[in-house]
């Protein structure tokens, strides 16, 4: 497995982003959405193999204060090799030089990002869209 890694949105199909993000599963993310917010980050990560997109990731970042790593996502087809905490190590690298990267997690996937030096926030806080929903899946009190 020959895989190319892509820091560039230039050719990227949309509709198999969200594809993506539905297979690993993270989500219903809606084709213009990802190009917003994928077009709104200072870095990401685009992973092909045989042109075929099999993982991505991006952070939104300021250039010195904080850089957030968020949306990382990997095809099933290709989980469980170490292509998730590439594109991490590939985002934090990136991020090196901020002075905090945070990560908000996938409920239960906390200890994945604790592997790669990620420490619980005691402070954290959150809005959601849908503070109810986010009650229920445990995301706040």
């Amino acid at each position: 497995m020959t895989l190319e890694w892509r820091d560039s949105l230039e050719g990227l199909d949309w509709d198999e982003l969200s594809r993506l993000y539905q297979a690993a599963p993270l989500g219903n993310k809606q084709p213009g959405g990802l190009k917003l917010v994928f077009g709104n980050s200072m870095f990401k990560c685009l992973v092909f193999d045989a042109g075929r997109l099999v993982g991505a990731g991006r952070a939104m970042a300021d250039g010195l204060d904080c850089s957030y790593i968020c949306d990382v996502a990997v095809h099933p087809s290709h989980q469980g090799i170490g292509l998730g905490r590439q594109i991490v190590s590939r985002l934090l690298e990136l991020s090196r030089g901020h002075r905090k990267i945070i990560l908000y997690a996938v409920a239960g996937k906390e200890p994945f990002y604790e592997k790669l030096g990620f420490r619980r926030m005691k402070t954290a806080m959150a809005i959601f869209e849908n503070q109810v929903q986010a009650a229920e899946r445990g995301l706040i009190e």
